[in-house]
Parts: structure tokens; C-alpha cells; sequence
């Protein structure tokens, strides 16, 4: 049976099975903590960096679990997927770690660095014009033409279970964690991180950060029913997916509340983190920080996990990203 939630497809059992499948094909990231943002933020904070990890971020948890879990005949005709970013690259690299095709569809105006990695691995790339009617139909038209199967970046449960591994790892390892931020696009990284933490930690509280420039998700959560933006203008590129129907009822029935920050916060975190950290990590992975910083009140004197959740920053925009002060924060 089935709950609301899809508790019967992430199980207790089906993070474990996840976490011994994908462990020889990923890294274990490091937890990072520094003493100037905690006393800034009045808090203890634990950043679990997976702009360390293999693609420079965690979608390849739950792209290689999804692959590895598919059996070898469906394997023998492929597997097939549409993103214009780190997804691409996670379902690219795990057909290669088991020998078998995998057909992208990508957006033209997908960043070239991603591109170039994409094909490093070895996928057979399509371009489409960038808006998600032509992502899918193309898509489409290659599932039927090749028969490989379909993973979805987020509303699969498959995907959805490898992502679990990520805040369970920084939970075993940061003992008495308070709470766990995760940002907040299509949902399968935060979903993922509340069904882990619902089964194995549930003394944490799970809260998620979201840009006020792809505010679908707090206004699902506030009305009850899977919304999309009237706007949608943010730095944070990562999290510009909506909600699907397998994360949405996930999200609504565990996460504590879903924290809303602008660019400006974003921006601001991201140099506080680029300076004080000395690592590179994305603009979607900063809402984490962004959230704490502005919700202070919420979090002083608390052990915090914020999840990074990738590197794969655009170089040539750091000038763009650090016009604004990390002081301005607080």
C-alpha cells in the first residue's frame, strides 16, 4: 500500500539498500565547519560539501542508485533523461560506470562546461529549444526510437532514495544535530532528506531554503496544492524546477517550514563561504546559508547541518556574484 506521502516506495530499508549500492561508485563527503561564520550566525554549522563529490555535486547519489538499480535488460537499451545540468551529468557518468548508452536531452543554452562534461562521459547529447514542452517532447521521441528507459532529475523514487544518503551520512556523523536545511527546487534532494531523516533521526527538525525569485514551493506549502511562480528570476539557476507529485505530498507532510531568501542573501552567502571557506560552491547551494543568516533568531545556539549541494559555479560570473558585500547580511 501506498501512503499519501510514498512512504511505501522510501523505506527504511530501500535508504540502506540505496546507501550499499551506490557506495563504491560515490564519495563520502566532508563536513566543514568554520569558526567565524558560527560566531557570526550564532550557531553551530555543518556544511556537508558536495561540491566534493563525483560531478561536483550530490545528483549523483541518486542518478547512480537509479541506474544500478535498473535490471539488465532494461539496461541493454540505454537510459535517458533531460537537464541542463548536474542530472545530465550523474545519469551520463553512471551509464558509463555500466556500459551502457545514455541519451541527454539539453537545452542550447545549457552552460558549455556542463555540456563539455556531459560528453566527457560519454552520452549522446540532444539540444532543444530551452523551455520544458520542447525538453520533453524530445525526450519523448527518443524513449520511443531507442526504448531506453527514463530517469527523471527529482520525481523518481529511485532518485529520491539515493538522495536520502546524503543528510544521513551527515547525521551519523555530526552527533546531535538540531536541525538539517536542504534547498528546495523540484524536491527530490529535500524529500529525500526528510524520509532519511523521519526513519533514522527524527529528533532533527528539517527545514528547506528556496529563492524568492522560484518561490514554488512556499507557495505550495502555504496553499496545500502544487503551485508555479508568477515569477521566476534567480541566480540560484539549480532550483528553477517545480514540485513533482512523488516529492510535493513528501515536502508537505514532514519539512518544519520552507525559508524564503533573495539574490542579494544569496550572493552575500556566497562570498562569506568563498572567502572564510576557501571552497567553490554553486548559488543554489546558498540558500542554505542565506536562510540562516536572515532567520537567525530561529537557529542561535544550535547544532545545524546545511547540505552544499554542488560546485559547478560558471567562473566568468563571480565578478556578477560578488558586487555584494557578505557585511550586508548582518
Amino acid at each position: 500500500m501506498v501512503t499519501p506521502s510514498g512512504e511505501a516506495q522510501i523505506t527504511r530499508e530501500s535508504i540502506l539498500e540505496a546507501e550499499a549500492r551506490i557506495r563504491p561508485f560515490i564519495h563520502k563527503t566532508p563536513i566543514l565547519s568554520n569558526s567565524t561564520i558560527n560566531r557570526l550566525c550564532g550557531a553551530e554549522l555543518f556544511f556537508k560539501c558536495e561540491n566534493f563529490q563525483k560531478i561536483g555535486a550530490f545528483k549523483i547519489r541518486g542518478g547512480m542508485n537509479a541506474v544500478l538499480s535498473l535490471p539488465t535488460e532494461k539496461l541493454a537499451n540505454g537510459v535517458a533523461t533531460h537537464s541542463s545540468g548536474n542530472h545530465a551529468q550523474a545519469i551520463a557518468l553512471a551509464a558509463r560506470e555500466v556500459r551502457t548508452k545514455a541519451y541527454i536531452v539539453m537545452p542550447e543554452n545549457s552552460p558549455k562546461v556542463k555540456v563539455e562534461a556531459v560528453k566527457g562521459y560519454g552520452a549522446e547529447i540532444t539540444f532543444c529549444a530551452p523551455n520544458q514542452q520542447a525538453r520533453e517532447s524530445t525526450l519523448e521521441e527518443i524513449v520511443r526510437r531507442t526504448g531506453a528507459e527514463f530517469i527523471h532529475p527529482y520525481n523518481d523514487y529511485r532518485v529520491i532514495n539515493g538522495q536520502a544518503t546524503c543528510a544521513k551520512e551527515l547525521a551519523e556523523e555530526v552527533d546531535g544535530l538540531n536541525y538539517i536545511i536542504a534547498p528546495i527546487g523540484g524536491g527530490g534532494l529535500l524529500s529525500g532528506t526528510l524520509m532519511s531523516v523521519h526513519y533514522f533521526f527524527p529528533s532533527i527538525t528539517v527545514y528547506a531554503g528556496e529563492p524568492e525569485g522560484a518561490a514554488d514551493a512556499a507557495l505550495s506549502f502555504k496553499s496545500g496544492k502544487i503551485e508555479k511562480a508568477a515569477f521566476v528570476k534567480t541566480i540560484a539557476d539549480g532550483l528553477l524546477t517545480t514540485l513533482g507529485d512523488k516529492t510535493w505530498p513528501i515536502i508537505k507532510e514532514h519539512v518544519k517550514e520552507i525559508l524564503l531568501v533573495d539574490d542579494a542573501e544569496i550572493k552575500s552567502a556566497m562570498r562569506l563561504v568563498y572567502e572564510r571557506m576557501k571552497i567553490i560552491v554553486e548559488p543554489s547551494s546558498l540558500v542554505t546559508l542565506a536562510a540562516v543568516i536572515k532567520y537567525k533568531e530561529l537557529f542561535r545556539g544550535a547544532k545545524v547541518g546545511l547540505i552544499l549541494t554542488g560546485g559547478n559555479v560558471d567562473l566568468a560570473r563571480l565578478g556578477e556574484i560578488f558586487e555584494v558585500q557578505a557585511e550586508k547580511a548582518f
